[in-house]
């Protein structure tokens, strides 16, 4: 078995978890299959929406609380299928020249990631709309795609030896800015709920760094620790915009609290000072007479909070969002547990383990909210029934495409399947679909 997105936990047959857009639910997949979450009543139970059985998957993708999903399996790394997992159909494939490294959606686009090109589809009827070709060699996949449609910006490395970050508008078809981030390359990318903002870590993963999407100005610099350079794993936006969090490979999870007041509340002193104006007068007289590297540790924000787990060396995605009106901290992990902590309102006070979730266990035992069969066996293509309405759905090459905005020409041969049509686009937009349909890009 390869190992595919340099990650050994493929190998070490762990579980492959990601949250969705504006988490509202978690897809985990295992050897087994995959299974989609609520986390509504997390703080209780894990209800479970969806279960299959499948070929083992190291990437899925859902778009919001919509019933598609997209998933590649280890058994064809090169090849992309969009399902309807309510109706268990394929609503369309395609095949890429190379081992597919990432795929990000949101309500109007769908990016796949190889390691030296980007293919932009639009999401509606699944046409590549253009190819961004000969990027800096990327293989782990980093890419971040906003969920806004308002702000619909990719952001991809820029550099092999430095940490650029270059922004892309991925609705106008144009690069946007790029964003001299850090000395290093990158490690981790991830917008604001608003597609406004971005952040970055770099490899040194010692500063995290929040800038503006839209003309590439710096807006925060987070101090994640001064001892140890680490591996930034995941960094994720608050779904409310006020936080910001961290894991890495240590048993760290850090989280940041973005204060935009400060900024805000020193423009509307005008000539008034007060006793915190005089303190940071101090701080940079100060500061002024020492070197650069040190008195940008003082500038740098710290942690509001942090949570200590079990291990090191556990890959962990994370989350701050509402849950029945509690801000929650959620971390996925990929040796199979679900945690939920509460954000203190204190900086510095701890945040408190509130419910850990065996992922494994409630795979085998969750209850089925939607009253969907979670034990269908399904034969051929993941999660698509033998014979069903996606197995002649065409296969469309994305290998062709570009800047002139028309789908790319077939990688290999397939079926002539209908295009998306009315019901893929109600799908997309969350809306209840009608019957499935299969799609060629030809």
């Amino acid at each position: 078995m390869m190992s595919l997105l340099g990650r050994p936990d493929v190998d070490a047959g762990e579980v492959f978890v990601n949250f969705n857009q504006n988490i509202t639910s978690l897809a985990v997949a295992t050897s087994g299959g995959y299974s989609l979450y609520s986390l509504g009543s997390v703080d209780s139970t894990l209800d479970k929406i969806y279960h299959t059985k499948s070929d083992e998957l190291f990437l899925i993708e859902r778009l919001f609380e919509s019933s598609l999903v997209a998933i590649v399996s280890q058994r064809a790394p090169r090849k992309l299928k969009v399902c309807h997992f309510k109706k268990q159909s394929e609503i369309c494939n395609y095949s890429y020249a190379n081992t597919i490294l990432a795929v990000k959606l949101n309500r109007e686009r769908l990016i796949v990631c190889l390691e030296e090109s980007l293919y932009i589809h639009n999401i509606q009827d699944m046409k590549v709309v253009h190819t961004i070709r000969d990027t800096p060699c990327n293989p782990q996949g980093l890419c971040a795609l906003s969920s806004s449609s308002e702000h619909c910006y990719l952001a991809y490395p820029g550099s092999v030896t430095a940490g650029e970050v270059q922004i892309f508008d991925a609705i106008n078809l144009h690069a946007k800015t790029m964003i001299p981030a850090h000395d290093t390359p990158l490690a981790a990318l991830a917008f604001s709920p608003s597609g406004t903002e971005i952040a970055t870590a770099s490899e040194r993963g010692t500063v995290i760094r929040v800038f503006s999407s839209q003309d590439g100005s710096r807006l925060f610099e987070l101090r994640r620790g001064l001892k140890r350079c680490v591996s930034i794993v995941s960094l994720s936006f608050s779904t409310c915009a006020e936080y910001l969090v961290s894991s890495s490979n240590t048993e760290t999870v850090h989280i940041f609290r973005l204060d935009r007041s400060a900024t805000e509340t020193a423009e509307g002193h005008g000539g008034k000072q007060s006793s915190d104006d005089w303190m940071g007068f101090l701080s940079k007289t100060v500061t002024s007479y020492l070197p650069t590297q040190v008195t940008d540790v003082f500038s740098q924000g710290r942690a509001f909070a942090s949570v200590t787990l079990p291990e090191a060396g556990v890959r962990r995605m994370c989350a701050i969002t509402t849950i029945q009106k509690q801000l929650r901290l959620l971390i996925a992990s990929q040796d199979g547990y679900l945690y939920v902590y509460s954000i203190p309102t204190v900086e510095g006070a701890e945040s408190q383990l509130i419910k850990r979730h065996d992922l494994r266990l409630e795979d085998h035992y969750a209850m089925d909210i939607k009253g969907l069969n979670s034990g269908v066996s399904i034969g051929g293509a993941a999660g698509v029934p033998p014979g069903g309405a996606g197995a002649g759905a065409a296969t469309g090459g994305a290998t062709g495409g570009g800047s002139d905005g028309k789908a790319a020409a077939p990688l290999s041969g397939g079926g002539g399947g209908d295009k998306p049509g009315g019901s893929y686009a109600s799908a997309v937009k969350g809306d209840e679909p009608a019957g499935p349909s299969s799609a060629s890009s030809a």
